[in-house]
């Protein structure tokens, strides 16, 4: 057998015992918890509220990052036809210093945080179920390092009910008394 030969089965036995002892980062992953069929009515501005959770050991930057160059936490929609989203309203980020900017704070979210939907159908849009399509667009980072900016699918149900008719005003009573 040439040495070409043996060096190239040589590798080939090798690289697998390699791979073994190389620890293999995993990148980090928020998650969304499931969103359960929200009612709306036609013609109101309705809240809906989309949980999302960063692993432990990780923090993500806030809708509002302390500097320029820092990738906002930001969520984009696809919204249903006559189904309007208004303000997205996103909780304040928790300042917090880190290993490779000690001096720093920077604006984060850990743990669970909450992003509120201002959603309103228009007064003529048919009652019924609609689907929202998006993603929500962060980097994640520990103690030591970021990671590259991820877009994590969020999809969520609404059901569109009429508006309640307004109550019937009685006539206006006669100012006279009735004997």
């Amino acid at each position: 057998m040439k040495l070409s030969a043996k060096l190239g089965l040589f590798f080939l036995s090798v690289l697998p015992l390699l791979a073994q002892d190389t620890p293999v980062r995993k990148i980090p992953s928020v998650s969304v918890a499931p969103v359960p069929l929200t009612e709306i009515t036609r013609g109101k501005t309705n809240s809906i509220e989309l949980d999302f959770r960063v692993p432990a050991g990780y923090h993500i930057n806030s809708n509002k990052p302390s500097a320029e160059y820092l990738i906002p936490t930001s969520l984009r929609l696809d919204v249903p036809t006559d189904i309007m989203v208004g303000k997205i309203e996103y909780p304040d980020g928790e300042d917090m210093s880190f290993a490779f900017a000690p001096d720093e704070k920077l604006s984060v979210y850990t743990g669970d945080f909450t992003v509120t939907l201002n959603v309103r159908p228009l007064s003529g849009v048919l009652p019924g179920k609609y689907e929202f399509h998006g993603e929500l667009k962060y980097q994640a980072c520990d103690n030591a390092a970021c990671y590259p900016p991820k877009k994590l699918p969020v999809r969520f149900e609404v059901k569109v009910l009429k508006a309640p008719k307004p109550k019937a005003k009685n006539p206006a009573q006669s100012p006279n008394v009735h004997n």
